[in-house]
């Protein structure tokens, strides 16, 4: 099977390692002409995947035509800011009889639209997936045993996939609830955020369970108003990628929230964006939005929006959870 990944992302070089691992033929895509030279020659990335060798099996191109036609499996790996520019581009290599797998996570701003209505709005896919679940780079590379969620609306898709991704220590779960699967693997970017500031506020773990299981709620309830299945809150996407992003050090979002807690400078918060992508950053704006346009009360989400812009005292995360319904 020849698999083409748009993204040269920690996520995108792991999932090309358990493709190449699987025996397909991986080309990766960048954007970035030193970035690919550097991948070429050294086989790895110590700043993305420390300690990680890249097969040399693996393909890396600035072409977009090349990592993209006559693939069986395109997989889409980029931060979601991009997903639309990056997807037009595309448009003109793609075959209706490749299946495309979005991995990236988030909501695009201004129009608050989810990552597969941004695809398909420049491309005319036929099979169409989203993948999404506890999984950090990291641990993907390291081939410890990984389970995600993967939406998918057709059989074909879902073969294809299986195929591509699953063996001894990757395990997929599907289901049809693309919706509620995108949901999930949006906003715990932003719950995360919260749970950062907690542990930056050295809450106990009590306290730290109770902002998790009320949290659930919350998901399931937005899920639901956008036509999802409130089930898919008890997923890999999930409760599952909830606990992973909201308790690990691991996670850039966790520990940019961490920083806020902490009652770190503007200063010292800055040069973490400098030197780090924080998805929930981009994804909280685009969310606000959603559950504002579509008069959505979840409480959660427009504290963690006055926060961080509007520098309300995370100290109220607190009060929410004793008074919130």
């Amino acid at each position: 099977m020849k698999v083409g990944i748009i993204g040269t992302g920690a996520y995108g070089l792991s999932l090309g390692i358990i493709f190449q691992e699987n025996n397909c033929q991986v080309t990766m895509w960048t954007k970035f002409q030193e970035e690919k030279e550097q991948l070429d020659q050294e086989r790895r990335d110590d700043k993305k995947l420390p300690n990680i060798t890249i097969p040399e099996e693996i393909i890396f191109t600035t072409n977009l035509q090349e990592a993209i036609q006559e693939k069986d499996l395109i997989m889409i790996v980029i931060p979601a800011t991009f997903v639309d520019q990056v997807a037009q581009e595309m448009a003109p290599f793609i075959d209706q009889d490749q299946v495309v797998c979005i991995a990236s996570k988030g909501i695009e701003n201004n129009t608050c639209s989810f990552l597969t209505e941004v695809v398909s709005r420049h491309m005319n896919v036929e099979h169409l997936a989203v993948i999404s679940g506890p999984s950090f780079a990291i641990d993907v590379a390291n081939r410890v045993p990984i389970g995600l969620s993967l939406a998918v609306q057709d059989k074909k898709t879902e073969q294809v996939l299986r195929f591509a991704l699953e063996n001894d220590h990757f395990k997929l779960r599907t289901t049809d609830d693309v919706v509620g699967i995108e949901i999930c693997g949006a906003i715990k970017n932003v719950i995360a955020l919260a749970a950062g500031m907690l542990d930056g506020m050295q809450v106990t773990d009590s306290t730290r369970a109770m902002f998790i299981t009320e949290t659930l709620h919350d998901i399931k309830q937005l899920i639901d108003a956008l036509g999802g299945d409130k089930k898919t809150i008890l997923s890999f996407a999930g409760f599952g990628d909830l606990l992973l992003t909201c308790t690990s050090m691991k996670s850039r979002n966790f520990c940019y929230g961490k920083l806020i807690g902490e009652g770190k400078s503007e200063e010292e918060l800055a040069d973490y964006r400098k030197n780090h992508t924080i998805e929930g950053l981009y994804t909280l704006k685009s969310i606000h939005q959603l559950i504002c346009n579509e008069r959505i009360d979840i409480p959660i989400i427009t504290l963690i929006y006055r926060i961080i812009f509007h520098q309300e005292d995370c100290q109220k995360l607190l009060n929410l959870l004793i008074t919130k319904e």
